[in-house]
């Protein structure tokens, strides 16, 4: 195979797996309501299984059906129960590693924590929000795929991430503050929108990282082999993880005041 062929030898996959996940993902903010909330609770059960999984932990599938339980539960708890139950199931699962306990507990939390953001920007049929979160993503992932193979250049992070370069990390930048324009009308925001956009974005390529990072400790190369070809369903939502936990943290200090309303 060629340099060029090598440089775009992933784009078919990437692009199909996308387009699968893009067509579940929008049928699910489309239909709301109780199949959107299956849908995350499964998912977030799904990746705390592959979590477990990845660093060895003891139970692991007990642990995958009971964070997607205590997801389906917060939705009919107050939410004072939420950071309590997230963390005290991280806790169960750290106890139950023997190597790299404290990081289990860091990534099982993390992974718990964005998936109540997917499930909390959804409520009270807050379409716009889970729409602007997802086409961030979507943007900083393309224009970060693209820029870094057409333009090349140093390394972002080439100890944890060989491939992505700073010229495809700035490309994702902009292109999420420019999703961010686009719906400042509809979301009734000002231009702080853009700059949030941009983080967001940003946290979504730190949570691709994140993932690459913690699979390169654990020497493998996928979370798990559910999606054929294509490796787990922590794989394939890393990004979103770091944007919706980063989305939470801006609601949290009152830069989202429409969110969940």
């Amino acid at each position: 195979m060629s340099a060029g062929g090598a440089k775009w030898s992933d784009l078919r996959r990437r692009a199909l797996s996308g387009v699968l996940l893009l067509v579940l993902g929008a049928f699910g903010v489309y239909q709301g309501g109780l199949f959107f909330v299956v849908l995350i609770c499964i998912i977030c059960g799904v990746m705390v299984w592959e979590t477990a999984r990845m660093f060895e932990t003891r139970q692991a599938v007990g642990l995958g059906i009971a964070a997607t339980v205590v997801m389906v539960a917060l939705n009919f708890l107050p939410g004072t129960f939420a950071l309590p139950l997230m963390l005290g199931l991280a806790l169960v699962a750290a106890s139950q590693t023997e190597h790299d306990g404290p990081l289990s507990f860091v990534v099982v939390a993390w992974v718990l924590l964005a998936c109540f953001a997917l499930l909390w920007l959804r409520a009270g049929h807050e379409t716009l929000w889970i729409l602007w979160l997802i086409l961030v993503v979507i943007a900083s992932d393309v224009a970060g795929y693209f820029a870094g193979r057409m333009l090349g250049g140093p390394k972002f992070w080439p100890r944890i991430s060989p491939k992505k370069t700073w010229s495809g990390t700035i490309a994702g930048w902009l292109l999420a503050g420019i999703v961010g324009l686009f719906f400042l009308q509809p979301l009734g925001m000002g231009l702080e929108l853009v700059p949030m956009s941009m983080v967001v974005g940003f946290a979504g390529q730190m949570g691709d990282i994140a993932e690459s990072a913690v699979k390169r400790r654990k020497g493998i190369k996928d979370s798990s082999s559910l999606i054929p070809g294509h490796g787990g369903v922590f794989d394939r939502f890393d990004a979103m993880l770091g944007s919706s936990a980063a989305a939470l943290l801006f609601w949290a200090v009152g830069l989202m005041p429409g969110a969940g309303a």
